[in-house]
Parts: structure tokens; sequence; C-alpha cells
């Protein structure tokens, strides 16, 4: 059984048990969270899909960890024109355990 979420603005394919890194979400550890932007929910032979979201649809899931990503590292040259800029960008992150499909 699989369903497809929405959260931060992006879209992700989940299993039971499966850990994924989200944007960060303000919750504590080893807490609980629903997940209820569920835009498809798949059990093998049955898909139901939502216009935009499957009523009564939810996921639940617990809070493991909040950390960094690994920086990207943003350069901008402009040649003959002695412009360089370099930037650095960290995104915070929050690690999820799904639990449960409903």
């Amino acid at each position: 059984m699989y369903a497809v979420v929405k959260t931060g603005g992006k879209q992700y394919k989940v299993t039971v048990g499966q850990k994924l890194k989200v944007e960060q979400i303000p919750a504590e550890l080893d807490s609980q969270i629903v997940l209820e932007e569920v835009l498809m929910v798949a059990d093998g032979e049955n898909i139901q899909i939502g216009a935009p979201v499957v009523a009564g649809a939810k996921v639940t899931a617990t809070v493991v960890s909040h950390g960094r990503h690994d920086k990207v590292r943003i350069f901008k040259m402009r040649r003959r024109k002695h412009y360089q800029k370099r930037q650095g960008h960290r995104q915070n992150f929050t690690e999820i355990r799904i639990d449960a499909i409903a």
C-alpha cells in the first residue's frame, strides 16, 4: 500500500515504514503528525485519485529528527566584467517515519 502526499510544496510517494526528509515542520521529536493532503491512495488493485485530495484519507507519521541538508554553493560570474559572487545555502529539514496510511 502506498500514497502520494503533499507537504512543503512538494509531492512524495510514501509507504508504511519509510523514512523521509521533508521541508521543516514545527513539531517536537517523537510526536505524531498527520498529513491530510493525500493526493492518491493505492493498495495494489484499488487506486483512489483525489480531485484534488482524497476525501477522508490521511497519513500518520512520527517525527524522527530535525536537521540541515548539505551546503549548496551558488557561484555567479559575468565574464570580462570583473563580477563574481559566491553564496551558500543550507535548507532545514524534518525527517519523518510513515506509520499508517488510512
